[in-house]
């Protein structure tokens, strides 16, 4: 065998297991279908403004895990940013999650905190067994709240009407009695100076990455050049959809180049309403105040609209029938001892980058005995 490990994916998972592996003294070979390193966590500097462009969507790093954040910090320095998430509803922003400034502006009410609970309670209808997203809502925030924030949204996200998702989607529907609009409590957060392309390709340095390779179609000889490979893509698709496909959502994007200093104020603006196209649009300079300095007069907007393209799983939806088949496939998993699964798209699931490192950290030390 050419190597120890021939590793599918350049994402997080399969970047923090090849690094690992590699200073662990194994071969290691990574395996990218795109033309960069990086999954959807890739960035760039814009050559035309010098903004650092997230390619897939803004990437905020949060955890509160120190080995974690000790981890990371190696690759990269972090800057200071804190997301705050802002949402447009006929043509006026709230701020989200929903906290106690949204529900006064949006009730044009004075509540104190210790008032919210008690008002929110009138506004709730009492479903005791909701059978769906709408109806755990409405029993969460009441009907006027879910239809101006959650209904619309979730419409052009998931491409159904709330009534068709289960209710497990919104049963932690985060809502504030504080002003307190961060939207992460972790207590590290940032973005990586340099910008994600860069870290990536630090964590990389040392290991050979080859790109523009689908790993199927030579399977065979991919899987024959190592002992073991560690597989980060879909699922389904290493199974050669053997028992149908599971759902995903994807999105796209529309990047403009815009010469004003500031387009909107904020790094991301939600469009709540189900008539506007748009789920979001990103403004990434927002996300590196220290370069403000460098980009004056010119920013970078990115309109983002939720759609399916079975080449680019993002969120994967579960349906009951995506959970059956799931179970199939894992039960699969066995049948190939030289095979390790990891990730996103190989477990099916949502994941936060630092859930995927932690993941990562414990996949590697568990194969390299450390």
């Amino acid at each position: 065998m050419e190597h120890d490990y021939v590793v599918v994916g350049s994402g997080l998972f399969g970047t923090v297991f090849a690094q690992q592996a590699r200073e662990a003294g194994k071969s290691v070979l990574v395996l990218e279908r795109r033309d960069h390193v990086g999954g959807n966590c890739w960035s760039y500097d814009c050559p035309e403004t010098g903004i650092n462009i997230h390619a897939y969507g803004t990437h905020i790093f949060h955890c509160s895990s120190d080995e974690i954040w000790q981890y990371v910090n190696r690759f990269t320095e972090f800057n200071r940013y804190r997301h705050r998430v802002l949402t447009t509803h006929r043509d006026r922003v709230y701020s989200m999650p929903i906290n106690l400034g949204t529900i006064n502006d949006f009730y044009g009410v004075s509540l104190r905190p210790f008032e919210v609970e008690s008002f929110l309670e009138g506004k709730r209808e009492n479903i005791t067994t909701p059978h769906n997203l709408e109806e755990k809502a409405i029993s969460l925030i009441g009907r006027d709240l879910y239809e101006a924030f959650v209904k619309g949204y979730t419409a052009k996200q998931w491409g159904c009407d709330p009534r068709e998702l289960p209710a497990s989607i919104i049963n932690r529907l985060p809502v504030r009695v504080s002003y307190e609009d961060s939207y992460f409590d972790d207590r590290y957060q940032g973005i990586p100076l340099e910008g994600y392309g860069r870290m990536f390709e630090r964590m990389l340095e040392g290991i050979p990455v080859e790109l523009g390779v689908d790993f199927f179609e030579d399977r065979e000889h991919w899987m024959g050049r190592a002992k073991k490979v560690v597989y980060t893509g879909p699922l389904d698709r290493f199974f050669d959809y053997q028992h149908g496909r599971l759902s995903w959502r994807s999105v796209r994007f529309e990047l403009t180049r815009v010469d004003v200093d500031d387009y909107q104020g904020t790094s991301v603006m939600n469009y709540a309403d189900r008539e506007v196209p748009h789920t979001r649009i990103h403004e990434p300079k927002h996300l590196h105040a220290e370069r403000w300095s460098r980009t004056k007069g010119k920013t970078v907007v990115i309109r983002e609209y939720s759609h399916v393209d079975d080449d680019q799983p993002y969120y994967p939806v579960n349906f009951p029938a995506d959970q059956e088949k799931l179970n199939r496939y894992q039960a699969q998993q066995s049948e190939h001892p030289n095979v390790l699964f990891g990730g996103r798209l190989a477990q099916y699931r949502y994941l936060d980058m630092h859930q995927v490192i932690g993941a990562a950290l414990k996949a590697a030390a568990r194969e390299l005995g450390s």
